[in-house]
């Protein structure tokens, strides 16, 4: 119901003629600890006085009508509060200043209400429309704050996804690189890594959660992925080693920045060895295994270079071939030395003896040939062949 006071009339002249002392009160409380919003008031002194005296007059038509309109718009105060972010100013501060402006014209308002004689229910009605009015402000300004705060934010992983695009592509022009970077605010590095984990790692999501905003997450099926800048800085690999244990993780050489795709395709490589069990290592560096990744980056063809080296093992046993192959890499591993061998199989030297026997009966001269023993090196240096030994068709792709 509408609050019918005559006095409220005679209200908005005294209110007027308070609007000065009411303004440099406000300038005068803000300056204690929000000296920035002081001087602000004092920068637009005409414009300020505008804006006051029609929330004034709102003011006085609320409390007269309270069911009415309160024709307060969120547009100025949200953008206001889009500043406010935009400005790395932290909005406590703002809605501070907010109650400090209320505070202080709720003063005036009472005490010319008091002075001209208003009924108590239309000084009840001012004082709701006081706080109302600031409750919208402060609403509308936090409103602004946040949608400016998520905004920007959606646009700087846009900025992010965008430049890590250009980083992983080996068609990335440099100069585009760049500028893809400065946009996204990201510094570009002397040298850069990749750091790869399984999707369905918990303790992975966790460390790209924990990782700085120098580093750039991406989504890689099946694999997540960061780029990490200077890699080889003092200490990092060392926390690397500590922080991804466990995470199913690769960490990718250091390179510069534009050979980072090739760098990152070693990676990919090691992921597929450590989830078939080649690369046992947690987390795995990549820069360690390079011989064992150049020999398994195509399973096909070392699968059949094993089963051309090792033909001559087609016709024994499984059990039997399981034990001359592991004889044979012990023995081009130890350059011959039959103690070493016996040491590393766990077996008797003569066991040795029996078996070295067995393996020259079966190879023949081969064993005695450079360029067959380089090949067979290749074969078995870097994981035990699959059985049955035979060569698969490799296709001419």
């Amino acid at each position: 119901m509408d609050v019918q006071d005559s006095s409220l009339t005679e209200l908005l002249p005294v209110l007027a003629d308070r609007l000065p002392a009411l303004l440099a009160e406000v300038r005068s409380a803000l300056g204690e600890e929000w000296p920035d919003y002081a001087e602000f008031l004092d920068e637009h002194q005409v414009e300020v006085a505008v804006a006051a005296e029609a929330a004034l007059r709102r003011l006085v038509t609320m409390a007269g009508s309270p069911a009415s309109d309160d024709g307060i718009g969120p547009e100025l105060f949200e953008e206001i509060g889009r500043i406010q972010w935009r400005e790395g100013r932290d909005l406590s501060a703002l809605l501070g200043a907010y109650q400090v402006g209320a505070r202080v014209c709720w003063h005036h308002v009472s005490a010319a209400a008091v002075e001209i004689g208003v009924e108590p229910r239309t000084l009840a009605s001012l004082a709701e429309a006081v706080f109302f009015f600031v409750d919208k402000l402060s609403s509308s300004s936090a409103r602004g704050y946040v949608l400016e705060q998520s905004e920007e934010a959606a646009t700087r992983e846009r900025q992010r996804d965008e430049l890590v695009g250009l980083l992983l592509s080996d068609r990335a022009d440099q100069a585009a690189v760049r500028a893809a970077a400065a946009r996204a605010g990201w510094t570009v590095p002397g040298e850069v890594g990749v750091v790869l984990i399984q999707r369905d790692s918990p303790i992975g999501h966790r460390v790209l959660a924990r990782m700085d905003a120098s580093c750039l997450v991406f989504s890689r099926p099946p694999l997540l992925g960061a780029i990490v800048p200077d890699p080889s800085r003092p200490g990092l690999r060392r926390r690397l080693g500590l922080t991804l244990r466990g995470a199913g993780a690769v960490v990718g050489v250091a390179v510069p920045p534009d050979r980072l795709p090739a760098s990152l395709h070693i990676a990919e490589i090691a992921a597929r060895l450590q989830r078939t069990g080649v690369l046992a290592d947690d987390p795995v560096f990549t820069d360690e295994h390079l011989d064992a990744i150049i020999v398994h980056r195509e399973p096909r063809l070392l699968e059949a270079l094993r089963g051309q080296v090792l033909g001559p093992l087609q016709g024994s046993t499984p059990a039997s071939r399981e034990r001359l192959v592991e004889t044979l890499g012990a023995w081009l591993r130890h350059m011959g030395d039959r103690q070493a061998i016996a040491a590393e199989l766990h077996v008797h030297p003569q066991t040795v003896r029996y078996r070295l026997a067995k393996l020259h009966e079966l190879f023949g001269d081969d064993l005695d040939d450079p360029e067959m023993r380089a090949r067979l090196m290749l074969a078995l240096s870097w994981g035990e062949p699959r059985s049955p030994v035979v060569p698969e068709p490799v296709s001419p792709s």
